[in-house]
């Protein structure tokens, strides 16, 4: 689809690379990476060569090659220049216009758009020279993604390390702009968040879901040219940009919106939270303390996604798509492919949210993604990482459904 460049620098971070070369390659596009010379002392030129099936370029005095040419050639044809990790000698040599190596030079010399992922230590990150040169470089129009909080290779714990290789990937697939989507525009309804289940005006049943997860797909919908309906219950969290947004508390009324919008939808991806009791009987008044226990009798809401299978299943073209969650602790996977067949959704989400770094109110998140076909992990990533593979899940499906012939 696009050529582009791979720029990685000697950091630890480098090996990360390799990921986010396959990752490129998989969403089809071409890879030249050019590597410093520090870099070739964490990973070796050889690997990318493997995988790329093309010269790493490690040096513009290699012997036989016109680095003038070469280096004016490549910025002339590449779309976007990734820099993953880029370290800050590298951030300052850009900032600065020094041109003493290939990278450097082809920096100078490109007018595709440029996406830093910088790695280092959380002090060099901080450090004001740093930052001004970061500083310098947006405003030149470079674009970043953001290093992430843990444990570093010098053995301190901050920010500075390099981001997740699906993470950098996805930003340069935004960087490169809409793509040919099979959900280009088809419309797309998308749940959120949590829902409220009022026991009196004051107290209600809830749970801990942000609405991340939801928004992060919604989001990923429509970079793909999708029309979008978002349904989110309560979140303190802003909605991504939306074609329309409409906003729930209760079960109730999220079943009451959904079924409304499903009759529009092409896919329906419900990575809502939605609350399996509510209060029989909510109190009109506050209900007051006494001592002693208190009783609340529950009763169940209606399943929204369950009556979705019902309804797509009587439709001879398959539409909508039905994609759920199942948000489990413990066999998430086995729980998921019952929950699928007896919702007869197409897609169940297995979501473990008792793992670290998965679940509820956290930025990352591990599924299994569980189909007709077979099933499909996705290990520790960004929301955005993981909405991205849900769709991709989705567009195969559509695809899929496109190209086979019609039932009379």
């Amino acid at each position: 689809m696009a050529l582009i460049a791979l720029g990685v620098t000697g950091g630890i971070g480098a090996y990360k690379a390799v990921e986010v070369c396959r990752g490129l390659q998989k969403r089809g596009h071409d890879v030249v990476v050019v590597m410093t010379r520090a870099a070739a002392r964490f990973v070796g030129p050889v690997t990318f060569e493997a995988i790329t099936r093309r010269p790493v370029i490690t040096s513009q005095w290699k012997p036989g090659l016109n680095a003038d040419i070469e280096h004016i050639a490549i910025a002339d044809a590449i779309a976007l220049l990734l820099v993953a990790p880029c370290t800050a000698n590298v951030i300052g040599k850009f900032a600065h216009g020094i041109a003493d190596d290939f990278l450097s030079s082809l920096y100078l010399a490109t007018r595709a758009p440029v996406l830093l992922s910088p790695a280092m230590n959380s002090n060099m990150l901080a450090h004001e020279a740093v930052q001004r040169n970061l500083q310098v470089l947006a405003a030149r129009g470079v674009r970043f993604v953001e290093p992430g909080d843990g444990y570093l290779a010098c053995g301190w714990i901050g920010k500075g390390r390099l981001a997740e290789p699906a993470e950098i990937v996805l930003a340069a697939e935004r960087m490169l702009g809409p793509r040919d989507s099979s959900l280009s525009g088809r419309r797309v309804l998308v749940t959120a968040g949590p829902t409220y289940e009022d026991i009196d005006p004051v107290r209600y049943l809830g749970n801990r879901s942000s609405g991340r997860m939801g928004f992060a797909i919604a989001a990923e919908a429509r970079r793909r040219g999708a029309h979008v309906t978002l349904v989110a219950g309560p979140t303190r969290l802003e909605p991504p940009a939306a074609d329309e947004v409409v906003r729930v508390r209760s079960a109730a009324e999220m079943h009451t919106a959904v079924m409304h919008a499903a009759g529009f939808a092409e896919v329906v991806v419900m990575a809502a939270a939605v609350a399996d009791y509510t209060p029989a009987e909510p109190s009109p008044g506050k209900v007051a303390k006494t001592e002693g226990t208190a009783t609340v009798t529950l009763q169940r809401t209606r399943d929204i996604l369950a009556d979705l299978g019902r309804v797509s299943s009587r439709v001879s073209s398959g539409v909508p798509i039905l994609v759920g969650f199942a948000a489990e602790t413990g066999d998430a996977v086995a729980k998921a492919r019952a929950k699928r067949d007896r919702k007869k959704v197409d897609l169940m989400v297995a979501n473990d949210v008792s793992r670290q770094g998965a679940g509820f109110e956290v930025e990352t998140n591990v599924v299994t993604i569980v189909g007709t076909e077979g099933e499909r992990s996705v290990p520790l990533q960004s929301k955005d990482g993981v909405a991205a593979v849900i769709l991709d899940c989705v567009e195969q499906l559509l695809r899929a459904r496109v190209a086979a012939p019609v039932r009379v």
